[in-house]
């Protein structure tokens, strides 16, 4: 537990942050335990409170996989995954579009506004959003985003509301999409134009050794992708995450943090914060 001069000081730390962020577009990627854990929801909602309250320009992107999960199963529709994405029929596509911009995104919205927040539900589907193509047909219906429509989110944080976006898209011959929660907040960060992005996930960050928390890359150029990748400092499910972060960095976003979401104010730590938490990705050598 943080003393009073230590809060003191975490907030004299913060102010050139607060400064650097006020009327800038912060995009959160929420997801991992700190969307299954009710305490870190909570703590995490609170911290969007606060950078709302401070004059940040939070849009707070998040999926639902275990709920998704749950649902399915007490329906006695089978989940089946395919290089780690979940297979989507139709029919399952009307069960993500039901779980994640009903009950999730609303739960979301709900708590926000409890701690003093102006927040909103919206949907990949709202104003347009996320007009997808098929990832592909091994997939069924998950998106490949085509194109980001910003202007219902740009309308929601000039009136000052906080953006909650459930990732659902559509396709113009009518059909839903399930859409990957890290490749929607990429794409609506690099449309925004954001000043940062934060994935959060349940590792610390880009290790160096996978086996060793030490070993955290603080600081990644998007230009030493490829090598890491080729050396296997990138491997795995941290590939397509990489990937993310490097377009979102192409897309005009000024940076973009992996940081982990099971730490207390992760958030917080990483942006207002002298040290950060996570791996920063930067556009340069």
């Amino acid at each position: 537990m943080m003393g009073k001069q230590e809060q003191a000081e975490f907030l004299l730390e913060a102010m050139p942050y607060i400064e650097k962020y006020q009327n800038k577009i912060l995009v959160v990627k929420y997801g991992g335990n700190a969307m299954t854990d009710e305490g870190l929801k909570q703590l995490v909602m609170r911290d969007m409170t606060l950078l709302q309250f401070v004059g940040i320009k939070v849009v707070l992107v998040h999926g639902g996989g275990p709920e998704i999960s749950q649902t399915l199963k007490r329906m006695g529709i089978p989940s089946r995954f395919v290089g780690g994405l979940r297979y989507t029929d139709a029919e399952t596509a009307e069960v993500v579009r039901m779980v994640l911009a009903g009950k999730v995104n609303k739960g979301l919205v709900h708590h926000l506004g409890l701690l003093g927040a102006r927040a909103v539900g919206l949907s990949g589907i709202d104003g347009n959003m996320l007009c997808c193509s098929k990832e592909g047909d091994e997939l069924g219906f998950v998106g490949k985003i085509e194109r980001v429509d910003t202007d219902l989110i740009l309308n929601c944080l000039s009136a000052g509301y906080l953006p909650v976006i459930s990732t659902v898209g559509y396709d113009e011959q009518g059909n839903i999409y399930n859409v990957n929660a890290d490749t929607a907040a990429s794409a609506i960060a690099g449309a925004l134009k954001a000043e940062s992005l934060i994935l959060m996930t349940d590792v610390r960050g880009l290790l160096r050794s996978c086996d060793d928390s030490s070993s955290l890359i603080k600081k990644v150029y998007v230009s030493d992708i490829p090598s890491l990748i080729k050396e296997g400092v990138i491997s795995g499910g941290m590939i397509p995450k990489v990937q993310c972060c490097r377009d979102a960095i192409r897309n005009g976003v000024g940076r973009v943090f992996i940081t982990d979401g099971r730490v207390k104010h992760s958030i917080l730590l990483e942006l207002l914060s002298d040290e950060g938490l996570g791996t920063m990705f930067v556009k340069g050598d």
